[in-house]
C-alpha cells in the first residue's frame, strides 16, 4: 500500500453543498441566506449574546456572589457506596472507577455522608464531610485526606 492508495472509508465523507448553482439545486439565488440584513452580508456575523442592541439578558438579570471560573470541582460519592468492597481494602478514585462506580474523577474524590456504612475500609479521597468521616470511622474503617 502505498500513500497515494489511501482513502477514507465508503460512506465517511460528504460532498459540500455547492451553494448558490442554479434555483434547481434548491440552493441557487440567494444561497440559503434569505432576502437582505447583516446575516445576507458577506462578513454578516453578529456576536453571542448579541440582541440587536437591546440590553442583552446576561447584562440584564442580576448577579450575586463569587463564581470561581478556575475552580476544579470535586467528584462526589456517598458513604453507601462503600458497602461493596470488602473489609480491610483500600478505597480511592482508582478503586472506584474500577468497581463501575465513578467513570472519571479528574479534580478529586469528596466523601459525603449519606447512607450508611458496614465495611472497615480504608478511605482516600482529597475531603470528606463530616458525617462521613465520622460514619467511616464508626464502622471501624479509616478517612485519609490524600
Amino acid at each position: 500500500m502505498n500513500l497515494n492508495e489511501l482513502a477514507p472509508v465508503m460512506g465517511s465523507t460528504h460532498v459540500g453543498k455547492r451553494k448558490g448553482r442554479g434555483a434547481g439545486t434548491g440552493n441557487g439565488k440567494t444561497a440559503g441566506r434569505g432576502h437582505k440584513g447583516q446575516k445576507a452580508r458577506s462578513g454578516g456575523k453578529v456576536r453571542t449574546g448579541f440582541e440587536g442592541g437591546q440590553m442583552p439578558l446576561a447584562r440584564r438579570i442580576p448577579k450575586r456572589g463569587f463564581n470561581n471560573v478556575f475552580a476544579k470541582p470535586l467528584t462526589a460519592v456517598n458513604v453507601a457506596v462503600l458497602n461493596r468492597f470488602e473489609d480491610g481494602s483500600v478505597v480511592d478514585a482508582a478503586a472506584l472507577i474500577n468497581a463501575g462506580i465513578l467513570h472519571a474523577c479528574p479534580y478529586g474524590l469528596k466523601v459525603l455522608g449519606n447512607g450508611t456504612v458496614t465495611a472497615k475500609v480504608t478511605v482516600k479521597a482529597a475531603a470528606f464531610s463530616d458525617s462521613a468521616k465520622e460514619k467511616i470511622e464508626q464502622a471501624g474503617g479509616k478517612a485519609e485526606v490524600v
